[in-house]
């Protein structure tokens, strides 16, 4: 199966473009089988579009040119110019907010959404399957303007392929029909299923009329019929605008879509980048901005399953007389503490790594794993890697009590049908799969401290390290070398 695979795409690849062009071109033949093409609109220029890897202005220096002295002075007077006059990186600071519904962060700025699909591939549309297009979709199925959103292409064309199909099969049934009353073996008001009901003819799937040995095709064949179904189709196919459709160009249509962030995604934009504020008025008395402290324990929160409204309540409360809290020695309760393996706080460990190298790390739930890794970004390329997160608790603080070593088995251990499921699913999608694993630290929270709610996030994140191990599937066909 592997082999005819192999064989048979480079030929596939090979004829499908003279068929394109020959059928885009004016004057150029017709296809049978999808009729006559329309010539397919310009893509977008991505590189144009996502220039900016991240939402942040950079402002690098001159280039260093060894054999022009000249190009010293210039970096010396722009380094002269940026210390006086420092230039701001963050011209737009976008506002987001955390949904507990969904458990994510929300973006409805339709601002903010473009920006941060276009610099960096940041979350995805609530009403799309990835790029927000939601409103495009929405324009082009009521005929407001032609442009046609990525998601609608291939279902467009389907369609279309479909509705050709059913119309060439009347058409080439009423041709057929014609030509045997016109030489009277059928009658006026006779129509083919008689025929075939009767056994003097019989009808092939894809509409042909046969004689009952399959010897002779009956009524027009070839070029014939093929001429009679265009003609047919040309002159019942309405123009654009005259299929009777309400004219809604004035329509006022209001965009419902908003930007989905991951709490991983959030955290960094909120921390590491500072381009996203996460407000919330609900129980802090107005809509300001959070601090990245309060929000990793948020999302840690609700990153245990199940959730434990009691320990959200209590932890919303701190947050609202913190100031008093942080005047007095105290330790957080038991329930409040952050766990050193929380899923939020691995998940995010592995997403602070990748994303600091230049990759793009989409969530890999669609293909079984934790995060996918893409080169430049899903509008250039398919995801390389497929990265799966396991815990490891090679601390000694994990084998000091039989509690302790329980718990380590119960996190870190994988069976080897868990290990093959995953890798045949990456296989499959011509992925390499990479396995991650991230070194649980010993408990870091709860101490007895002034503040003991805030959270010094640079020393957590320090406290783990990570270690890639690349899988890739061995095939005998296909790994000689």
């Amino acid at each position: 199966m592997a082999a005819e695979t192999v064989a048979s795409g480079p030929a596939s690849v090979q004829a499908e473009p003279s068929r394109v062009d020959a059928a885009a071109a004016p004057g150029g033949p017709k296809s049978a089988d999808s009729g006559p093409r329309k010539p397919r609109p310009k893509r977008p220029n991505y590189n144009e579009i996502h220039v900016k890897p991240l939402p942040l202005d950079v402002h690098p220096l001159p280039a260093f040119i060894p054999h022009n002295p000249l190009s010293i002075v210039r970096i010396a007077i722009t380094l002269l110019s940026q210390s006086f006059r420092p230039p701001n990186s963050h011209r737009v600071v976008h506002k987001a907010y955390f949904s507990e519904d969904t458990q994510s962060v929300h973006v409805t700025d339709a601002e903010s959404i473009r920006a941060l699909w276009e610099q960096g591939f940041w979350g995805k549309g609530s009403l799309s399957r990835s790029e927000p297009q939601w409103l495009l979709a929405e324009r082009r199925r009521r005929g407001i303007e032609a442009a046609t959103a990525s998601t609608q292409v291939t279902q467009a064309r389907r369609e279309e392929r479909r509705q050709f199909k059913l119309e060439r099969a009347k058409a080439q049934r009423e041709a057929i029909e014609q030509q045997l009353r016109q030489e009277g073996k059928l009658d006026a008001d006779g129509t083919l299923d008689e025929l075939v009901e009767d056994g003097v003819v019989t009808e092939s799937p894809r509409g042909g009329v046969y004689t009952p040995g399959a010897s002779d095709a009956v009524g027009p064949a070839g070029d014939a019929i093929v001429a009679e179904v265009d003609k047919q189709i040309a002159e019942k196919s309405p123009e654009w605008g005259q299929d009777g459709a309400a004219d809604t160009s004035a329509e006022e249509i209001k965009d419902i879509e908003h930007l989905q962030l991951t709490p991983e995604e959030a955290f960094y934009l909120t921390y590491v980048l500072g381009a996203l504020d996460i407000v919330e008025g609900d129980f802090v008395g107005g809509n300001i901005a959070l601090p990245a402290w309060y929000l990793l324990r948020l999302y840690s929160a609700y990153a245990v399953s199940p959730v434990d409204d009691t320990s959200l309540v209590g932890l919303k409360k701190m947050f609202q007389y913190r100031e008093r809290l942080a005047q007095k020695t105290a330790a957080l309760p038991l329930a409040q503490q952050i766990a050193p393996d929380n899923s939020f706080l691995l998940k995010y460990v592995v997403f602070h790594h990748f994303r600091s190298l230049g990759w793009v790390v989409r969530p890999g739930i669609k293909f079984a794993v934790d995060y996918l890794l893409y080169l430049r970004g899903p509008a250039f390329h398919h995801a390389e890697f497929g990265v799966q997160i396991i815990p490891s608790y090679s601390h000694p603080y994990w084998s000091e009590t039989p509690e302790r070593v329980a718990h380590r088995k119960e996190k870190e251990t994988r069976d080897w049908w868990w290990f093959h499921r995953v890798n045949r699913v990456q296989t499959a999608v011509m992925k390499t799969l990479v396995l991650v694993y991230v070194e649980v630290p010993p408990p870091w929270d709860g101490e007895t401290k002034k503040d003991a709610l805030s959270v010094d996030i640079g020393t957590v994140l320090k406290s783990y390290t990570v270690r890639e191990v690349v899988f890739k599937r061995w095939s005998p066909s296909r790994n000689r070398d």
